[in-house]
């Protein structure tokens, strides 16, 4: 089964949060933790890898904590995977990477694996952290793009 892992869930869940009280404010770890209903050592430690992917902005001191160092509409579902999976790659064979599969001399199947990778990634590319903050920001972008005869 092809899920996405626990972290990458509360991810997008915390940074979903900072998206919707909006503003320039920082919010302290313990803040968001308990707004969201997690627990604060897995909260702070998303957090931290955010700051490192600079997804937020953190501000140390008694009014410090974290912000959106972009807007939610230039922040994609990839890039918040990315910041805490790694680049997103459904097999072995599909990562970018130079590395030789063991059994590709039998195996023929990498490059449809990187097109099914590619496909995934593009998917992910075009969700944004603002249509995932809102209950329903994809089924709305969805309406939006069929009103207007774009593709989805």
């Amino acid at each position: 089964m092809l899920r996405i892992t626990r972290q990458s869930d509360y991810g997008i869940l915390v940074l979903s949060h900072l998206a919707n009280v909006g503003g320039g404010e920082t919010h302290a770890a313990s803040e968001v933790a308990v707004r969201i209903g997690l627990p604060l050592p897995i909260v702070s430690k998303i957090l931290k890898a955010f700051v490192r992917a600079d997804l937020l902005e953190s501000e140390r001191g008694a009014k410090g904590g974290y912000r959106l160092a972009r807007p939610p509409e230039e922040v994609s579902v990839s890039q918040i995977i990315a910041a805490l999976e790694g680049p997103i790659a459904i097999t072995f064979c599909s990562e970018d990477s130079d590395v030789e599969c063991s059994h590709e001399h039998c195996c023929p199947m990498r490059s449809n694996w990187q097109i099914i990778n590619h496909r995934i990634k593009q998917t992910f590319d075009s969700i944004t952290l603002a249509e995932m903050a809102k209950p329903d920001g994809l089924a709305m972008s969805q309406t939006e793009n069929s009103k207007s005869g774009g593709a989805s």
